[in-house]
């Protein structure tokens, strides 16, 4: 309940660019009652830390800083007496009946109810322990947003001589910023045969600033006993196994891991929806609504995406819907199809139709297998070929936006499988 004693009309966990945009858009479509629940002690998620330029060019259609893209969205709701924001706020669990418990040190221990719940948890990094790095357990192993936040906003430097394993965004641009901080950045190295990170990254944080990246190569060990001296890198075949016979050792006193990001999703599993294998995140439908109903959930905590201006889309997709969830304008009764993934792709969002609404076109965000050129994206059905879109180059680390322009939902009667073949290979 909030202070009047009447459940809020939603309650949004998670104050970063999502929560924020979902906030916006729902009051936008009539939500009196929203709640935004954030367990830092400021609004704005990861993009305080992000200070470099990039974010935005869509959304606002304007290049901005990471803390320049977040401040937009607060000053969309800052001042709407309809938007509350809570920060220093943990979510301790959220419930089938829409009740929130949460704890802060302001209002203590709360149980908040709403008629309609937005998850924008966002995502983690994952650690040295997730990926099982061999070696000793020595002081300057860091994960690369733990390190960006040292840099960014605490005024530390977490070493000099850098290596920085995965090619993820976020330890490319560490690459540059240790760089322009005065380390020496030694090599950045990925596993997969291709970067993991937008093009852009690769030429503006690495081929810029001539920094090595090795592809195919893995770190097999990290050496030191109370700090990192160097690691033992080797390259890796085609099923990702070390080859012995190519090690070598990198002098070193720190060591970045960007090696993968996973949606935060503890909330969602007590909750029960169904949480995709593939992603990590909760099943969603065109609407962003999970399979527990009048519960919806955008951004990073149902994927994991490129570009902050596309989880800001997502989420006000979700804010929409959400809210007219709360003012009981939807469909009680819906049918279902699954997107499922075929040949060449690795995820969708989302994971399935809903048949009974329909607001065309539906935008599929997908993610390819591997590298490709000329290829051409196919939605097929019982129906037939539904959609095609021809594409020059596909990355696996640049999602793929694909609007299914022509497609009546009312037609379809069984499952949709999205498939990708290429002409010559990337």
């Amino acid at each position: 309940m909030n202070r009047s004693g009447e459940p809020y009309d939603i309650i949004i966990v998670g104050g970063g660019p999502g929560g924020l945009s979902a906030a916006y858009s729902a009051w936008r479509n009539g939500a009196q009652r929203v709640l935004v629940l954030e367990r830092d002690r400021e609004v704005g998620g990861i993009l305080q830390q992000c200070i470099h330029n990039g974010f935005g060019l869509h959304h606002f259609r304007e290049e901005l800083t990471g803390p320049g893209y977040a401040q937009r969205c607060y000053d969309l709701v800052k001042d709407r007496p309809e938007i509350e924001i809570q920060t220093d706020t943990m979510v301790l669990e959220v419930r089938a009946d829409k009740t929130v418990l949460a704890v802060s040190p302001v209002f203590e221990r709360q149980e908040l109810s709403a008629k309609a719940v937005i998850l924008a948890m966002g995502c983690r990094e994952r650690t040295r322990g997730a990926i099982r790095i061999p070696g000793t357990r020595p002081a300057g192993v860091y994960t690369a947003g733990a390190a960006q936040r040292m840099v960014n906003m605490e005024g530390y430097l977490p070493g000099h001589r850098i290596v920085i394993l995965g090619s993820g965004d976020i330890g490319l641009i560490m690459a540059r910023r240790m760089a322009l901080e005065g380390c020496q950045v030694e090599a950045v190295l990925e596993i997969c045969p291709y970067s993991n990170g937008l093009t852009r990254n690769i030429v503006q944080c690495l081929n810029d600033y001539d920094i090595p990246l090795y592809l195919s190569h893995t770190i097999v060990a990290i050496e030191g006993r109370d700090r990192v001296t160097g690691v033992r890198v080797a390259k890796v075949d085609d099923r990702m196994q070390p080859q012995p016979e190519t090690e070598f050792t990198i002098a070193c006193d720190t060591v970045l891991l960007s090696v993968g990001l996973i949606p935060e999703n503890e909330l969602s599993r007590a909750l029960g929806a169904e949480l995709h294998p593939k992603t990590g995140g909760p099943v969603v439908d065109q609407y962003r609504e999970t399979s527990r109903p009048g519960v919806f959930a955008a951004g990073n905590v149902v994927h994991v995406h490129d570009l902050v201006d596309f989880v800001s889309e997502e989420a006000e997709i979700a804010g929409k819907y959400a809210a007219l969830t709360a003012q009981g304008e939807r469909h009680k009764e819906r049918r279902f199809v699954r997107v499922l993934p075929g040949s060449g792709i690795n995820t969708c969002v989302p994971q399935r139709l809903c048949l009974i609404e329909e607001e065309p076109p539906i935008r599929l965000l997908l993610r390819a297998a591997r590298p490709m050129r000329q290829a051409t994206l196919t939605v097929s059905g019982a129906e037939g070929v539904l959609f095609t879109k021809r594409l020059a180059v596909v990355k696996p680390s640049e999602m793929i936006a694909a609007d299914m322009n022509g497609v009546r939902l009312g037609d379809l009667t069984a499952d949709v499988t999205v498939s990708i073949e290429e002409g010559t290979r990337g």
